[in-house]
């Protein structure tokens, strides 16, 4: 009698892992998607001398970390301190964010001056 080497039968890969990994990362990013419109932030983008001249008195916002300055003073209140130095709602307010002040702090200080009816805003670094 021989004995001759049997080939085992070959099994076929299972696809079940493959298909659970794959369902979790759909469930995934389902769960990590934002769903819905992101709020944008309307800046007056001017290249220079594209713009008329710029009149009246100066208006130059430091955004710092914990407050603002005014022109190189420090406000308390933004909107009032710019109050007399604004001759319409519509004049260019210049912002400047300080080094070290983030993104969120310069964002809070614009959405402040929007929701008192200051219209043009401009960053600069």
């Amino acid at each position: 009698m021989l004995n001759l080497p049997v080939s085992p039968r070959r099994r076929r890969p299972s696809l079940t892992p493959m298909i659970d990994v794959v369902f979790l990362l759909l469930v995934f990013f389902m769960l990590v998607a934002r769903f819905g419109g992101t709020d944008g932030i309307s800046l007056l983008l001017a290249a220079p001398g594209g713009e008329a001249p710029y009149t009246g008195p100066p208006r130059l916002v430091t955004v710092l970390p914990s407050g603002v300055t005014l022109n190189g003073l420090p406000v308390p209140d933004l909107p009032t301190a710019l109050g007399p130095l604004m001759a319409a709602p519509d004049d260019l307010i210049v912002l400047r964010p300080a080094p070290g002040t983030g993104v969120d702090r310069l964002v809070e200080v614009l959405d402040t001056l929007r929701e008192a009816g200051f219209a043009r805003l401009a960053v600069v670094e």
